[in-house]
């Protein structure tokens, strides 16, 4: 059964741009995340984005509680600690699917959590 669905875009460029505070990185992500391409970290933000979209949006969810990594086939998925597991445990999801995607300067993700 189907618990949630989020979807969420970002442009890149935009992305980039407000990035480059260095403490906007800092609250997103945690440091393994930060190692990688402006493409890839829209890619994660519109990540947690549509997870957060899928949980419901309720207050107090942490970013870093949301750790976007791949396996070894590079398939993203989420490693979820804190607040986020705590809500994922609410609503009783047993599996979260993740895509993430970018194209013509987008980058977009979408997540369904599953009971």
């Amino acid at each position: 059964m189907i618990v949630g669905i989020g979807i969420d875009v970002c442009p890149v460029e935009r992305f980039a741009s407000a990035a480059a505070r260095e403490r906007l990185l800092a609250r997103l992500f945690t440091p393994a995340e930060r190692d990688s391409s402006m493409n890839r970290m829209a890619g994660r933000f519109a990540a947690k984005e549509a997870l957060a979209k899928a949980l419901g949006a309720p207050q107090g969810l942490s970013w870093h509680d949301a750790e976007v990594r791949k396996d070894e086939l590079g398939k993203p998925y989420f490693h979820y600690t804190g607040t986020v597991a705590a809500r994922i445990a609410e609503l009783g999801v047993a599996t979260v699917h993740l895509s993430i995607t970018h194209d013509a300067g987008i980058a977009a993700a979408v997540v369904v959590c599953e009971a």
